[in-house]
């Protein structure tokens, strides 16, 4: 396969962009499978992949071998699993609870943050492909805040990092973050990662994101930068509508 370091797609809406992505994520599954017996792929959570996750349980549910993908998680909040802020419960009752599904290596949301998050470098680990420490993912999908946020990597947060995993327990918007998060050294060693951008609200930061000056430290999705993968932008017109054309 070869990698392309950045591409950027625009779509006329969600609904057109979540089938692109559809598509593509049962693409990149079945040559995963095909060329290394298994695919492992990072999910976001949040309101945008929603759709993305509906269609894969329901159109395309029969398009791939579900028993053959591993399911984790680029950040998760350390709440129960039945709240409506946990990303796993969230995608369990769309995508889930209708495929064939046994490898989802969710983040133990139950455990104080710096425990979840011990825990989960160590279920990364087990997955590793040497000399890393964690897993080379096929796909990892990613969001952007209106602030430039991607995981849980907030403004302000650390950019140099050597770890896989960090607890993110500092104030956020003037609230407690509670959260787990993996780290961009993990999705920058990633085959293809997928950033789904949506509404007018995140067009100035995109734009500053894309084609502004570097402050990884300002706008933490800049610290994603695959050096082996293909970094493609999936973006609605609205997103898009201060780029320029």
């Amino acid at each position: 396969m070869s990698y392309n370091r950045k591409v950027i797609k625009i779509f006329k809406d969600s609904s057109e962009l979540s089938q692109y992505a559809a598509n593509s994520f049962i693409e990149i599954a079945n040559q995963s499978i095909e060329e290394r017996g298994r695919f492992l792929v990072s999910l976001a959570g949040g309101n945008t992949p929603m759709k993305l996750y509906e269609a894969l349980g329901d159109s395309y549910s029969t398009k791939v071998e579900w028993t053959r993908v591993h399911f984790f998680w680029g950040d998760e909040r350390c709440v129960p699993v039945d709240d409506a802020g946990n990303s796993y419960g969230q995608t369990q009752k769309v995508l889930f609870d209708k495929i064939d599904m046994t490898n989802m290596h969710r983040v133990m949301s139950e455990l104080a943050p710096d425990e979840a998050s011990k825990n989960y470098a160590q279920t990364l680990k087990e997955f590793a492909e040497p000399p890393l420490e964690w897993p080379r993912f096929d796909l990892v999908l990613l969001g952007m805040g209106d602030d430039g946020h991607t995981a849980s990597l907030f403004p302000g947060s650390p950019v140099n990092v050597d770890v896989p995993t960090l607890a993110v327990t500092a104030n956020y918007q003037d609230r407690p973050a509670n959260r787990v998060t993996i780290t961009q050294i993990v999705f920058n060693s990633a085959r293809n990662i997928f950033f789904l951008v949506t509404g007018a609200g995140k067009a100035e930061t995109l734009l500053n994101v894309l084609s502004g000056e570097y402050k990884p430290d300002v706008y933490p999705a800049q610290r994603i930068n695959p050096q082996n993968g293909n970094l493609i932008w999936l973006i609605d017109e609205a997103a898009a509508s201060k780029l320029k054309k």
